[in-house]
């Protein structure tokens, strides 16, 4: 009988990276994790780092820095990198020309080094960089994963469970499409504790206190930007959600996660990649769930496809 070892590779060790590298060894979910960054320096200083925590947690586990050559026999390649935020800017989409070389230049050293495992795929625009991925690197659409919309519905999950005293978990609501302004939700299928939102809102008015759902979609919306205009970065929130996608992965979970994943027709939609509800599981993504959308919930979808597929011909592939 032989075991293997499982590992993980996250490429950029700025905030999002590292922070992503330590949620996965503190739920000690791989043997090993390597960090790949340009400046080698940074990455092993925050490999060291961690290593020194290891010896506190409740499995022992192997964090180094690394080069692409780390990539021929990992399980998951998680890619953080990219260009930064433009000055004052709340739109991900500016993110997309400067962000395209470095993904490129990622993915085609990754790729000629063997990789034969799952992309995570964290870097904004990440619509369009899953899309991006998949082209450049050949795999199956299947492998490629873009953390997507999962942080988004858990903030509007949050929202939810303060206006009710809940745990957030009891809250069943998806945010889905492109993970930026033309998100929307999916408020038609969405239920509290298996009772229908729409019936929760009417049910609780006193709680409720004329909030609405344009109020709830604005709030999950400027959640992130809430959090970069005070710090400069948001990394705890996306760092967890991608070790949930990474999670589902290496354990075979089959969780549901509203992650970007490309459509084969699902949704009226092709050769696109955005969040939809995802099975994830050792494959990647295993299956879309197809949910009975609603007259309005179909256009918003389809309004958000367009936004994502107008910007495909900047990527010159």
């Amino acid at each position: 009988m032989s075991f293997k070892d499982s590992k993980v590779v996250i490429i950029g060790a700025g905030n999002v990276g590292v922070n992503t590298a330590y949620s996965i060894l503190n739920q000690a979910i791989c043997e090993e994790v390597v960090l790949i960054d340009v400046n080698k320096e940074k990455a092993l200083a925050e490999a060291l780092d961690m290593q020194d925590a290891i010896y506190f947690m409740n499995r022992n586990m192997s964090v180094k820095a690394g080069d692409y050559s780390e990539c021929r026999d990992a399980d998951v390649v998680v890619i953080t990198a990219s260009a930064p935020m433009p000055k004052d800017s709340h739109n991900r989409l500016e993110m997309l020309t400067p962000s395209m070389n470095i993904i490129k230049s990622i993915v085609d050293s990754v790729m000629a080094n063997g990789f034969d495992g799952v992309f995570v795929v964290v870097s904004n625009p990440v619509d369009i960089m899953a899309y991006y991925v998949w082209k450049l690197s050949h795999l199956p659409k299947n492998r490629i994963i873009g953390s997507g919309t999962a942080l988004d519905t858990a903030r509007l999950c949050g929202e939810l469970s303060k206006m009710y005293n809940l745990d957030a978990k009891s809250v069943q609501a998806f945010v889905m499409a492109e993970h930026g302004d033309s998100e929307m939700v999916l408020w038609s299928s969405a239920t509290i504790g298996g009772k229908a939102l729409t019936d929760v809102f009417a049910d609780n008015a006193d709680r409720t206190k004329n909030i609405t759902k344009e109020e709830l979609l604005h709030r999950t919306k400027e959640a992130g930007w809430q959090i970069f205009n005070r710090k400069g970065n948001t990394c705890y929130g996306i760092a967890s959600s991608t070790t949930a996608i990474v999670k589902s992965i290496l354990f075979n979970e089959n969780r549901i996660l509203p992650v970007s994943v490309g459509l084969n027709g699902e949704y009226g939609l092709n050769n696109i990649f955005l969040s939809v509800p995802t099975i994830v599981n050792k494959n990647g993504a295993k299956e879309i769930v197809e949910i009975k959308l609603a007259e309005d919930e179909q256009a918003q979808l389809k309004k958000s496809s367009e936004v994502i597929q107008s910007l495909y011909k900047e990527l010159n592939i």
